[in-house]
């Protein structure tokens, strides 16, 4: 394992897993900035890795992120700061290979934004999920208003953005916050065997799939149908038809889908 930032951020590697823990337990694993700038260098650095497929972004000692250091925001250190921001913001673009969320306890306000910036999450039963900086007047320019409607629906969305109150993990499983749920303590784990499915998979066809689905929000249907396609030649022409052959062999008939 790796410490970044004076031990702020950790990461470790599983295989072709890279997972990355948010470790400031003493206060719910809330970034202050140097946190954030961390998380965005440690992705990057991730993505640029070839033997790097899948990552998992968690929290340290049963807790997400509760979002940014109010201490550091009350100090006004850090007043102006957007975790989507162009100064090295963790959450300004999606990355091109997938990450998960790996949610115990809490993921609330900046800590929300960071879940639904990863392609998936995996919540334990303890998940508690919400804009708490409602309360205080906090905004989120942190892309949760973009990307959480995507996720839920506007209305859901707007439910959550405006009260600012907690959904629970089943809730978020029910409206599609959370992709799978765990026992409490399971979320690591859970997260763990789904980035290895990930990794394991013929990844030209997994990614460009991946990318058409991320990408097509900024075109009309037709455009983005079109990308899609031209996304997916490389797959058609490296892979599949090598693993066409291979199902008409006989592998993967009436067997496990791996």
């Amino acid at each position: 394992m790796i410490e970044h930032a004076n031990g702020k951020v950790l990461v470790d590697q599983d295989g072709p897993v890279t997972i990355v823990t948010i470790n400031r337990p003493e206060v719910k694993n809330a970034c202050d900035v140097e946190t954030v700038q961390t998380l965005h260098d440690v992705f990057a650095a991730f993505e640029a890795n070839e033997a790097a497929r899948a990552a998992i972004l968690t929290g340290a000692e049963g807790a997400f992120c509760a979002g940014a250091d109010l201490a550091e925001l009350a100090s006004g250190a850090s007043l102006g700061f957007c975790w989507a921001g162009k100064e090295r913001g963790a959450t300004r673009r999606r990355l091109a290979k997938p990450v998960i969320a790996a949610v115990e306890g809490h993921a609330v306000a900046a800590g929300l934004a960071l879940a639904v910036w990863c392609d998936m999450r995996v919540a334990s039963e303890t998940a508690v999920f919400g804009v708490f900086c409602r309360r205080f007047g906090g905004p989120m320019p942190n892309g949760c208003t973009v990307r959480l409607p995507r996720i839920v629906g506007e209305s859901r969305a707007l439910d959550m953005l405006m009260t600012g109150r907690p959904v629970g993990a089943e809730e978020a499983k029910l409206i599609g916050l959370a992709d799978r749920l765990t026992p409490a303590g399971g979320a690591l784990d859970g997260a763990r065997e789904l980035a290895h499915q990930l990794a394991g998979f013929p990844q030209l066809a997994m990614l460009s799939d991946r990318a058409s689905t991320i990408s097509q929000w900024d075109y009309v249907e037709e455009e983005a149908i079109e990308r899609e396609i031209a996304g997916a030649q490389a797959a058609f022409k490296d892979q599949f038809q090598a693993g066409a052959g291979r199902f008409v062999d006989g592998a993967g008939r009436h067997g496990a889908f791996e």
